[in-house]
């Protein structure tokens, strides 16, 4: 059973159709533009007064369009389509990070929690 799993997932591997998905901008396009979405992962654990309204607005814009893009073109690039479903569900929670800290009172705790922690210092 696994034998045969193995030398079918090698025929794969070796077709003609594989190679020409492996060498085509279908491909390669979505895995390097994977490095946005890393990139805001890692931006989460970052404090929110870093985060550009602007910026997390067009990034959001950006791949809501390119998700429609990758599942109305033919063939549908899925590949594409992940990268940017995962890069738009983390803008959200950026986006919601910066609201919290700018308008729901996230800057006032933490300059309050910042004059506390020196006034315990000095």
């Amino acid at each position: 059973m696994a034998g045969a799993l193995m030398k079918k997932g090698l025929d794969i591997l070796k077709s003609k159709e594989f190679r020409g998905y492996f060498m085509s901008t279908h491909f390669w396009g979505p895995v390097a533009n994977w490095g946005i979405p890393i990139a805001a992962i890692a931006d989460t654990r970052k404090p929110p007064e870093i985060i550009s309204g602007k910026m997390t607005i067009a990034l959001c814009l950006y791949s809501a369009i390119f998700m429609r893009f990758a599942i109305k073109v033919i063939p549908r690039n899925l590949l594409l389509f992940s990268c940017h479903f995962t890069n738009e569900t983390v803008q959200i929670i950026q986006g919601c990070r910066l609201i919290r800290y700018e308008f729901l009172g996230g800057k006032e705790a933490t300059q309050k929690e910042a004059a506390d922690t020196t006034t315990v210092a000095v």
